[in-house]
């Protein structure tokens, strides 16, 4: 069973483990080695975002070595890419790296550079400052 995780203990989740199975690899070694996080932290961050329905596990092994898991995007993985996306053009934006964007975003077909942004119904895209957050008021709140 999942575990269900409350919307304000998402960005718990997101420690930064799941831009590693993005963008650095599927083993703990090069998810560790990409993201410079200690052992036993990554551990746990990767066990929640399993229970979480982010991650799912595949069991590997080396010739000569004990079995050993890789972590793989879930579809709910898949669809965190926006959102890590956006993070990341964020702080490109108000907290550039002197080496410079950590990874690019391009369309595949193209190679055309892409943003994040939000998009009416009908596809075009809304500036940030005509987009307003309001309850729904079905949701109770």
């Amino acid at each position: 069973m999942r575990r269900q995780i409350p919307l304000d203990d998402v960005g718990q989740i997101g420690g930064g483990e799941e831009r590693g199975v993005v963008g650095h690899g599927h083993r703990f070694a090069e998810i560790q080695s990409s993201l410079g996080v200690a052992p036993n932290l990554l551990s746990a961050r990767l066990k929640l975002l399993v229970e979480a329905g982010v991650l799912r596990t595949r069991t590997y092994q080396e010739p000569g070595s004990r079995h050993r898991l890789s972590y793989h995007l879930r579809p709910a993985g898949e669809e965190l890419r926006i959102v890590l996306a956006a993070l990341q053009q964020w702080a490109d934006r108000h907290r550039p790296r002197p080496s410079g964007p950590s990874a690019l975003r391009r369309v595949r077909s193209t190679g055309e550079a892409v943003g994040v942004g939000f998009v009416d119904e009908e596809g075009r895209e809304v500036p940030y400052a005509d987009v307003d957050f309001m309850v729904d008021p079905a949701s109770g709140g």
